[in-house]
């Protein structure tokens, strides 16, 4: 699917996400909601428990820690700290950045 660049960022949403689901696998709409709040829920426990998230095909979600560093305001120029805290990045695949990328044709699936 291309896209057209657009000043706005499109938004893929839950909703259109379980949409998706009842229009091409035939899922009735309360399961497909379900299935996806129970998708994003199982990451969202694993990268809280701290685990690390792989999507085969598409990326890594992973839980970092960064460190406490020294900051500044940038409109008064006053130095702040900077507190200790988790982070939690996404690396995409060497697939998902080909296709990104145009230098391979788009997989009907992420396997």
């Amino acid at each position: 699917m291309e896209r057209l660049p657009s000043i706005e960022t499109p938004t893929l949403t839950k909703a259109e996400l379980a949409e998706l689901l009842f229009e091409r696998l035939g899922l009735n709409k309360r399961e497909s909601k379900d299935m996806v709040e129970a998708f994003f829920d199982n990451i969202h426990n694993e990268l809280v428990k701290g685990d690390d998230v792989k999507l085969s095909g598409f990326g890594n979600f992973q839980v970092r820690r960064k460190a406490p560093r020294p900051g500044r305001n940038p409109r008064t120029g006053e130095a702040i700290p900077i507190r200790a805290r988790n982070v939690v990045t996404f690396h995409a695949s060497h697939k998902l950045k080909a296709v990104v990328q145009g230098e391979a044709p788009s997989p009907g699936d992420f396997e």
